[in-house]
């Protein structure tokens, strides 16, 4: 069965079989890759037997608690023929006419991607085929008998519209979703659409907190020890501010009316920019953490999703987010509420900029710290407060080594 491999997890893509029709399999034995909308996982069998069936194929996608394979103890009748999701059709089975709309305008035949495309490199028409896969689905072995099929020609070539399209000068190349860029959009898109939010930014001295960073990395290296970054600090004045406002380290309940779930406790997601796009692994109990402790497992989870190999538990529970684009020298964003929690902090980069003390202009070093906070639950007030909060301790960064 297609598994549950995180909490946001509603379908997964078959990335890769390690095993194949006729391989013996033990206990613990990774049968396959899966693609999840976090990251790819290893699912290795818990049971032991012969792979005798295949169900879904490569790059297929198949929702939760959907088989994905057959599992026997070797006695089975015959080995596979094709895999996929797509049991075999009759080899010789004659293309059906399409169904047509009462207008008179043919009706796209159902068929995934990837039949579409042989279809397409293959010159064939789909139009003329009515699938044998479930809801009259186009599979692959359709395309197959069609393909062999006497008589079988390339489509025709279309006629030349009355008007000529317009030529596309923006020369795209068109680069499909996979599946962990598929559910990122889906997820921003229905955060967007779905929480009604609202952003407050706050300009914060961040001189004291450099220097603070400098002085605690004086000798680290000499000594073994890993370097504290600004985001470490961040991490830990976020955690702290968190706990001094609970209203804020909260997620919106839709039951029986409405609720504010308040966290007791404080999970501090990373937005992380990995190959496979962005994740978010979780700082669990980030408020009672040393700032030591704090900045190697953020590290760590850092290095593990630049490398796909975070886990579903490590990306579990958040209940806010810390998004850091001041590397890349940015100056101030809104992020976007990574649900279901409350609020996220997008962090700008630490900028030397003129500022005004006791009526006088000299250099200082700001950042923006921007809080995006579901309206449902969180009140400006209240984000103001957080807010407030935060920038004491940037601009007092000595209160974060207690």
């Amino acid at each position: 069965m297609m598994p549950r491999l995180s909490d946001t997890m509603t379908e997964g893509a078959i990335a890769r079989w390690l095993k194949h029709p006729g391989d013996t399999v033990a206990v613990g034995d990774v049968l396959v890759e899966i693609e999840t909308d976090k990251a790819t996982m290893e699912l290795e069998a818990y049971e032991a037997g012969t792979l005798h069936r295949l169900l879904v194929e490569e790059g297929t996608v198949a929702e939760i608690g959907t088989p994905i394979a057959l599992l026997d103890d070797g006695s089975g009748p015959e080995l596979p023929g094709p895999v996929a999701g797509e049991a075999a059709a009759p080899a010789a089975a004659a293309p059906a006419p399409a169904a047509s709309r009462s207008d008179g305008r043919g009706v796209r035949p159902p068929a995934s991607p990837l039949v579409r495309r042989i279809a397409r490199e293959e010159g064939l028409d789909l139009s003329a085929l009515r699938g044998s896969g479930p809801g009259g689905r186009i599979i692959r072995a359709d395309v197959e008998a069609l393909r062999a099929a006497p008589g079988a020609e390339p489509a025709a070539e279309p006629l030349p519209p009355l008007i000529p399209e317009a030529a596309d000068f923006r020369q795209p190349t068109r680069v499909p979703f996979d599946g962990v860029r598929r559910v990122i959009a889906a997820r921003l898109a229905q955060s967007a659409r779905d929480i009604p939010h609202f952003s407050v930014t706050v300009i914060a001295d961040a001189g004291a907190l450099l220097e603070v960073r400098a002085r605690l990395n004086q000798g680290r290296e000499e000594a073994g020890r890993p370097r504290i970054g600004v985001n470490d600090l961040l991490l830990r004045a976020s955690a702290l501010a968190l706990r001094a406002h609970p209203g804020v380290n909260a997620s919106h309940d839709p039951e029986g009316g409405g609720a504010t779930l308040l966290h007791s406790a404080v999970n501090i997601g990373i937005a992380v920019a990995a190959p496979a796009g962005l994740v978010v692994p979780v700082i669990r109990d980030a408020d009672i953490r040393a700032l030591d402790s704090l900045a190697a497992l953020s590290r760590e989870l850092i290095r593990a999703a630049q490398d796909r190999t975070l886990t579903p538990e490590r990306m579990a529970h958040g209940t806010f987010t810390v998004s850091n684009l001041g590397m890349f020298g940015v100056a101030h964003f809104d992020a976007i509420i990574n649900p279901p929690q409350g609020a996220i902090l997008a962090v700008g980069a630490i900028l030397a900029e003129p500022v005004v003390r006791a009526g006088v202009v000299v250099p200082g070093e700001r950042m923006r710290l921007t809080l995006s906070a579901d309206h449902r639950i969180i009140d400006g007030a209240l984000a103001a407060e957080f807010l407030a909060t935060l920038r004491g301790l940037v601009e007092d960064p000595w209160r974060l080594l207690g």
